[in-house]
């Protein structure tokens, strides 16, 4: 008598995913058995080796897959990001292991052009120290600037990027961007761009939206917050790795830039002994960019579709599928 097959199990940690939801649903209805272990803060990497155990798939979070959770987890053979950043995944060690990693690029895209958008009128008009002033008692009449004449430059040209761009220009922004983007894909014409060192010096808004790499990392750090305009703010919704924290601190404390709005920071949830905090002109929000329902529903339902295609061997936007062997037969 034969053995049945084994229902390949997926680990879901996503934190506003939840059984019995329409992810899980779709996960169930592709023959999959699905477990659930929301990340709501930090996770050791033994726990997720434990919770990682037995799985063929995760849609995951933000947790370390490096090296020697791979190692540890021989049955796994995808990984998907609901999200469009991928560094907290080892890929390279991923590859040897044999396993695919996939994240969502631009499914979050509006959702963070949108927030952009809130964060440079947040800053130009001065709204949560204002807020924060009424909040106290005090009823704070400090004027701010409009944004119309004055320039944004972007640091990175994706999808979210590019969300920016018609929105920017509708407020009455001239768009410059700094990118590596080849130039054959370089199509919008309105957007002057342009190389670092002349977008830190020309930018009154600079806003992030590039890949952390081990050469973005602290790209924005003292050197270049001394190129900046004093009045310049900087708007980060990409990763918080990418900025220097303790020289924007002393930056804006110095007066030498204006102020700054990061969705992001190195270390997740803000440590209490951080640089940036206390720090007046210095907002720190809670990673909110891509955090909409629209945004949310859609990476969830996309997440879970490429989970699928990528257990049975038909991923569509794994970063390393190309490099491992072809999924055996009857695979999931």
């Amino acid at each position: 008598m034969s053995t049945p097959p084994t229902v390949p199990t997926v680990l879901v940690t996503t934190d506003y995913l939840a059984p019995g939801d329409e992810v899980d649903v779709l996960l169930r209805d592709a023959g999959l058995t699905t477990r659930h272990r929301p990340l709501r803060k930090t996770r050791e990497r033994d726990e997720l080796v434990a919770i990682l155990d037995g799985c063929q798939g995760a849609l995951i979070a933000n947790e370390p897959m490096t090296a020697e959770v791979f190692a540890r987890v021989p049955a796994l053979r995808a990984v998907v990001r609901t999200g469009v950043g991928h560094d907290s995944v080892d890929v390279e060690a991923a590859t040897r292991a044999g396993v695919s990693v996939s994240n969502l690029p631009g499914v979050n895209a509006n959702a963070v052009a949108e927030y952009t958008m809130a964060l440079l009128l947040a800053q130009a008009r001065r709204l949560v120290p204002v807020a924060a002033g009424v909040q106290a008692g005090r009823w704070p009449r400090e004027d701010g600037h409009e944004l119309r004449g004055r320039t944004l430059g972007l640091l990175g040209y994706g999808a979210a990027a590019r969300a920016v761009v018609p929105l920017a220009q509708a407020f009455g922004l001239s768009v410059l961007c700094t990118t590596g983007v080849p130039r054959s894909l370089r199509r919008d014409a309105s957007v002057r761009f342009v190389d670092l060192p002349e977008l830190l010096a020309a930018a009154d808004f600079l806003s992030l939206h590039t890949a952390l790499t081990p050469a973005t990392r602290h790209l924005i750090g003292a050197s270049a917050l001394a190129r900046m305009k004093p009045t310049a703010h900087l708007i980060n919704t990409a990763r918080g790795a990418l900025v220097e924290e303790t020289a924007l601190a002393a930056a804006v404390r110095a007066g030498r830039l204006a102020g700054a709005a990061l969705d992001v920071t190195g270390t997740e949830p803000l440590p209490s002994g951080s640089p940036l905090r206390d720090v007046p002109g210095i907002t720190v929000y809670s990673h909110l960019a891509g955090q909409t329902a629209e945004a949310r529903r859609a990476a969830g339902l996309e997440g879970a579709r490429e989970l699928v295609a990528a257990l049975r061997g038909r991923p569509r936007s794994s970063l390393n599928a190309h490099l491992l062997p072809p999924v055996r037969p009857g695979a999931a």
